[in-house]
């Protein structure tokens, strides 16, 4: 983590790229001063000199770009502008003898060199490398594309070009300043003539952006990773997340001693960790600020999605901004009762749907594949009937290995069909069930999904379990007083607006009439310039890359 000085250095260093960058575009099209161009032409000659204005530009647009790169603190950036400040030290002194730019620009390279071990954030080495191809192969492509273009359009100039010609023009578009006398004899001989810079442009913009890179993360977590990222969880993990923490499509960051960890999906700029990390709670604060390292180091923006209020303090101690996204519903199965007038409708619906003849059956693991099978038709009826796909992230999905091993809890029809089904998981150090999948049928008898609910609760409640937690309310208790956050209210905007394609409230009611004690949980993010790729990043990790899907009203 950087120190205050530290910080200042950096946005110094990046607004004086930027201003370098405006003084090269400004230099580059500004005529020379007659008296130093009467010095320098003595020794260097013209179409030198021309290219000293060429790179001046160049250098200009790109150091414009790597500018904001600087303040992600990343080394390939530094690299870059080093050896672009270096070209720019000479070029204007070529091209004119404008000392007053190059002593600038030696300042910027003076401070750069200085604070070059502030600049260790990394870039996809995958991309580097295509990068660094796209490059190369972009000014092959623009010299075969201008060689070949003027050798066949020969006479849509004044000129007829062989392929040497052709060769020779090519580089003097770019190396001379009246592009050696070239003359279109009609339109489409200016358009292909000037088409030669959008080529060039186009092609070195795309390769600054694969140089530039965040370290994208193709998950190659070992198998030893994963075994103890569940030791750890069946010792520490108190939370309904710590289940989710296991699945495959989290990676992990180990604090330096191995018995905590945090369980993350990077997307993009944002690296999203799931909850609190796990652990004992005197490494909370080192495994936070070693994944902030870990995440600078890679480019990325660290955040906690569902946090427990419990460490908000040590996240705010660190620099962290939190907001409040919801709600989770936790059932008292101590308190938890059908008697009394308010729990007369989900008495009622438990009585009729047992008279008629439903059933509930719990299934312990492992679950046999031809149940598996039929829960899998359930399921793919309801994902037809939501208009979405399996979400990820912070729940579970419909598959095979992961159901194989978890208590179901399935709704028989009186025909002995199936019309609803759960999966519930154990929240291991905490005396508490946290249901995951909840599935229906299209079609099914009024009150089942209740008639399912109580009977778990009911069996649970017999089990000695403390509590059942029902899953997080989204929006849920956010921005609704005068003292809450901006950020908060803006939420709680969405949250009424977007009700009629979400139905937020409508789940929001159904676990209220279960009479749960609410809980806040919170999404923990660095500062409002990373929000936006968080947000992005969250999105992704929770639709799995499938952002059509994610938006899909119902979904």
């Amino acid at each position: 983590m950087l120190n205050k000085r530290q910080r200042i250095g950096l946005w110094t260093a990046s607004i004086l790229t930027a201003m370098v960058g405006v003084v090269n575009l400004i230099s580059a099209v500004t005529p020379n001063s007659p008296r130093r161009t009467e010095l320098i032409e003595q020794f260097v000659p013209f179409d030198i000199r021309v290219g000293g204005h060429f790179f001046a530009a160049i250098s200009g647009f790109i150091l414009l770009t790597l500018a904001a790169n600087l303040l992600r603190r990343k080394r390939v950036a530094w690299l870059l502008t080093v050896g672009l400040l270096i070209v720019t030290i000479i070029s204007h002194l070529i091209k004119g003898l404008d000392y007053e730019e190059s002593l600038l620009a030696g300042v910027l390279l003076a401070q750069l060199i200085l604070m070059r071990n502030v600049f260790t954030a990394q870039s996809d080495r995958p991309s580097i490398t295509q990068g660094i191809r796209v490059l190369i192969g972009a000014l092959l492509f623009t010299l075969a594309y201008g060689t070949v273009g003027f050798f066949l359009l020969d006479r849509q100039y004044t000129v007829n070009f062989d392929l040497p010609q052709a060769l020779l023009q090519t580089l003097a578009m770019f190396f001379t300043a009246d592009n050696a006398g070239l003359e279109p004899t009609t339109r489409f001989g200016q358009f292909f003539a000037d088409s030669i810079y959008f080529v060039g442009a186009s092609t070195l913009a795309y390769a600054l952006f694969m140089l530039l890179r965040p370290v994208l993360l193709r998950n190659h977590t070992l198998e030893v990773e994963r075994k103890r990222a569940k030791e750890i969880v069946e010792q520490y993990g108190k939370s309904s997340l710590a289940r989710f923490t296991l699945f495959d499509d989290k990676t992990y960051y180990f604090s330096p001693s191995g018995k905590s960890f945090i369980g993350y999906v990077a997307k993009g700029r944002g690296a999203i960790a799931l909850g609190d990390p796990i652990g004992p709670l005197e490494e909370r604060q080192e495994v936070i600020v070693g994944f902030q390292l870990f995440c600078e180091k890679n480019d990325w923006y660290p955040a906690f999605y569902q946090t427990l209020p419990d460490d908000l303090d040590i996240y705010k101690s660190l620099g962290y901004r939190t907001v409040q996204i919801g709600e989770e519903a936790i059932v008292d199965l101590h308190s938890f009762t059908l008697q009394g007038k308010a729990n007369q409708n989900l008495r009622n619906a438990l009585n009729r749907l047992t008279k008629s003849g439903h059933q509930v059956k719990f299934y312990q693991p492992p679950i046999a594949d031809e149940l598996l099978k039929e829960l899998r038709s359930v399921s793919d009826e309801w994902l037809k009937m939501m208009q979405g796909a399996e979400k990820k992230f912070s729940v579970g999905w419909f598959d095979y290995d992961y159901l194989h091993e978890c208590e179901i809890v399935v709704v028989y029809t009186p025909e002995g069909t199936i019309s609803a089904f759960a999966n519930v998981v154990s929240e291991y150090q905490k005396n508490e069930i946290t249901i995951d999948l909840m599935r229906r049928r299209t079609e099914i008898e009024k009150g089942t999904m209740e008639f399912l609910f109580v009977s778990m609760f009911q069996h649970f409640q017999k089990l000695k379990y403390d509590g059942f937690n029902l899953g997080l309310s989204a929006l849920s208790g956010v921005g609704g007083t005068q003292d809450s956050p901006a950020l908060e209210k803006a939420l709680k905007y969405l949250y009424e607006h977007l009700n009629k394609f979400y139905n937020f409230k409508g789940l929001h009611t159904f676990k209220d009439k279960f009479s749960p004690r609410w809980e806040p949980r919170y999404l923990v993010y660095p500062n409002l310039v990373a929000l936006p790729d968080i947000v992005v990043a969250l999105v992704r990790a929770d639709s799995g890359d499938r952002l059509l899907d994610y938006f899909k009203p119902g979904a």
